[in-house]
């Protein structure tokens, strides 16, 4: 499996992690944790997103709660698709910045999801994907677009990979040498093949203790382990997280992600 994404040529791949948070973002409202008054910049998270380069196009992954003020950190002024993982409101709590994405393009946007996200999209956001004023930015403006497997996108194939987030099918997607997972719990052995070959793996890691529909750091590494990337980096930590105590227990290749982090396949 790995051989086919290694010929695909996507070349360079960078992505932007835009937020690197658990649900409730860190501080946590009402928390005076040692992670939640930390003066490191790299412990203040906001909910898990990223925009994905390529070849010139720049491709949202979620649109996080905090997607305006990610984007404003970020520089980030061009959207040319956007590829929901699932409808969990820390990962679509800021669909409604699309319209600005949309006003500054002057087109529509397309979006890619599973089928059973996007019926949950149509659901909660109806008034995105109806036509209603002559001009953009009033709303977002989108063209939806399901899917059940692997789908081309500008050209390349993007290969989405399930898996399971308690009993919530949640998808990440393959660009190629980057792989991008949030959320998961369970790793069906498929969708590690689907993984390995990877130049760069992100992959969600909540806490050191066990979580019932979330990986742990051990879990997290042991997946690394099994799918062997030449890096990887960790996503959507919780509070229990501590940047700088953290990395020092990992091992060389893995690394905690943070908000406004970019890397780049290829790069040592």
């Amino acid at each position: 499996m790995h051989d086919e994404w290694e010929q695909q040529s996507f070349g360079t791949v960078e992505l932007t992690f835009l937020g690197t948070g658990t649900s409730n973002g860190i501080p946590i409202i009402g928390c005076s944790c040692p992670v939640c008054t930390s003066d490191d910049p790299r412990d203040r998270r906001s909910r898990t997103s990223a925009v994905v380069r390529f070849h010139g196009y720049h491709v949202l992954i979620d649109t996080a709660t905090e997607l305006r003020l990610q984007a404003l950190a970020v520089g980030l002024r061009r959207v040319d698709a956007v590829l929901f993982t699932h409808a969990h409101a820390d990962h679509v709590g800021g669909f409604d910045d699309l319209r600005r994405f949309n006003e500054l393009a002057q087109r529509h946007l397309p979006v890619y999801a599973h089928v059973d996200t996007a019926a949950t999209l149509r659901e909660r956001f109806a008034y995105a994907f109806v036509d209603q004023f002559p001009f953009y930015g009033g709303k977002p403006d989108l063209t939806l677009h399901e899917f059940t497997g692997g789908f081309s996108l500008f050209g390349h194939r993007i290969q989405p990979i399930p898996v399971w987030h308690g009993r919530w099918l949640v998808h990440g997607f393959r660009f190629g040498p980057l792989v991008y997972v949030t959320d998961a719990k369970t790793i069906p052995p498929a969708s590690l093949e689907m993984m390995r070959g990877a130049d760069i793996l992100v992959i969600n890691a909540l806490r050191h203790r066990p979580h019932p529909t979330h990986l742990s750091i051990d879990e997290a590494l042991a997946v690394i382990e099994e799918v062997a990337p030449r890096r990887a980096y960790l996503v959507h930590m919780t509070h229990d997280v501590s940047h700088a105590a953290t990395s020092a227990l990992l091992p060389p290749h893995v690394e905690l992600a943070y908000d406004g982090l970019t890397v780049r396949t290829g790069d040592e």
